[in-house]
């Protein structure tokens, strides 16, 4: 089957430090230009392409003067430094031998916890991306502080594929796919090549990172995985170093893991997929056990259904809610501040309009609350 067959599609490919650089640390050319190489096969037939590459504190480090990757916060920032530059120039110069320009992105999560620098990022990969521009995207290692990182760039890559509405996601590091168990320890291996549902059982049996030089283990990959098929997107989990992964992986006639949502799932939209998985917490709602039961059935939540509130947040804010036991229900977009939460929980529409000055209304409409029950996939921690 030829490509061309296939719609236009927009993929977001994330390539991991190992499959980068050589076993002295340093960029492998030859490794980066044959993966560029699969992406322009893609651009040449009428597809858009977000790369989200690791690496550049593997390129970089030995040029710091290390001899191993550094473990410190501000080596890894130095070796980032030295390290993404390199990475940039390399791949910039073989997409122009092909035709194509390629644009640098650098995020930090803070990025997408701001919801209008959400915005601003989506609405400027769309335009690279509608000008045919490959926008090669990597965390701000340069600068991040640890609470505020991705923590690997599995992650990172199904939160833009979320942003960018991708049709497909496709983690590429060191190994072909997901087992039943890990390969390395067990030649009795299975290869799971479809997977519709992430189960406890896979995730038992996801396994640390292989690779001295990369930070994604296959649990981040999973995580990831979740990410991508909450909100819809179809992924795929293979091993960089095999020839035409890229493009047979589009057409699905690459050897590894595809994982396809379920058809009677709920998709998230944008606006929920930035509550769920990107917006920054400020405050927390303790509910009745009625009104979790009315929450995980999709419905709003009224002030009637609010035992306590906790911490200080305007009206908009995004809070969690917990149940009487503390546990996490889910994330929502509160339409009154605490102060006001604080004065009409527990009170019903009619007494809440003798109470403030405010119209009543949900204490958070259905539209803006994330039940993570219906996910199947941790929310914000």
């Amino acid at each position: 089957m030829s490509l061309s067959t296939i719609k236009n599609k927009r993929i977001v490919v994330k390539i991991g430090s190992s499959s980068l650089t050589s076993r002295h640390g340093e960029i492998s050319r030859r490794k980066l230009e044959r993966l560029v190489d699969e992406i322009v096969m893609l651009k040449d037939d009428g597809h858009e392409v977000v790369l989200v590459s690791s690496g550049a504190v593997a390129a970089g480090y030995r040029k710091l003067g290390c001899l191993s990757r550094p473990t410190s916060l501000p080596e890894k920032q130095a070796a980032a430094s030295i390290g993404q530059g390199l990475l940039m120039e390399a791949y910039s110069e073989r997409f122009i031998s092909h035709g194509y320009t390629a644009s640098q992105i650098l995020i930090t999560r803070s990025d997408f916890s701001d919801k209008k620098r959400y915005t601003n990022a989506r609405n400027t990969i769309n335009v690279l991306l509608d000008r045919g521009i490959v926008p090669i995207i990597n965390e701000n290692d340069t600068i991040t502080v640890e609470r505020l990182k991705f923590g690997d760039n599995d992650t990172l890559s199904a939160k833009v594929s979320g942003l960018v509405n991708a049709d497909q996601l496709l983690i590429l590091s060191d190994i072909d796919g997901l087992y039943t168990e890990d390969p390395r320890n067990n030649p009795d291996a299975r290869l799971l090549e479809e997977v519709y549902e992430i189960t406890p059982e896979i995730e038992a049996s996801a396994g640390d990172s292989a690779s001295e030089v990369g930070t994604g283990g296959m649990r981040s990959k999973i995580d990831a995985v979740k990410i991508a098929m909450a909100s819809g997107i179809p992924s795929f989990l293979g091993d960089a170093a095999k020839p035409n992964i890229i493009y047979n992986a589009v057409q699905e006639t690459a050897r590894g893991t595809y994982f396809t949502p379920q058809e009677d799932s709920e998709n998230l939209d944008v606006r929920r997929q930035w509550i769920a998985f990107h917006s920054g917490p400020e405050g927390e709602i303790v509910v009745s056990d009625e009104a979790k039961a009315e929450i995980t059935e999709h419905k709003s939540l009224y002030p009637t259904g609010i035992e306590y509130v906790e911490g200080y947040f305007k009206k908009g804010a995004v809070v969690r809610i917990k149940d009487m036991d503390g546990i996490q229900i889910g994330l929502g977009v509160s339409n009154y501040s605490s102060k006001d939460l604080i004065k009409i929980k527990g009170h019903t529409k009619e007494e809440i309009a003798d109470i403030i000055d405010v119209d009543p209304q949900e204490a958070i409409n259905n539209a803006d609350l994330v039940c993570h029950t219906s996910l199947a996939v941790p929310l914000l921690s």
